[in-house]
């Protein structure tokens, strides 16, 4: 799948649409996602032209890598996330219901989190 630098994560990087930003670095932005599934939801996601996780394990350099990753846990570590605990999800393509086509992780938190997927179903 091709990047497409029109979609709302690549805006939100240009600063054509605003967002509750609580994190930028050279490496990656983060903000409060806005339709929030848990009381913290952040969305975590690298300055590069990146699809998915693949595409940015795969392409993404070294630098860009280690400083996405210790970005993430920057945020997970000053938003209270790791006394009880948090669940990133990283959706990839179609099946994985990734709805904007820009690599991103969701970080969960601030209450107990069920299971990701019923057993059966």
């Amino acid at each position: 799948m091709a990047y497409d630098k029109d979609n709302v994560f690549a805006k939100i990087l240009c600063g054509e649409i605003p967002c509750d930003k609580i994190y930028e670095d050279d490496y990656a932005i983060a903000f409060h996602d806005i339709e929030p599934q848990t009381p913290i939801h952040i969305l975590v996601i690298p300055k590069g032209a990146y699809v998915s996780i693949a595409d940015f394990g795969q392409n993404a350099d070294e630098n860009e890598i280690t400083g996405f990753w210790r970005a993430v846990s920057k945020i997970a570590h000053e938003h209270g996330l790791m006394e009880n605990g948090f669940r990133s999800v990283a959706n990839t393509g179609v099946h994985g219901g990734q709805e904007v086509p820009h690599f991103h992780v969701h970080l969960l938190g601030g209450a107990k989190i069920g299971p990701l997927v019923q057993k059966g179903k």
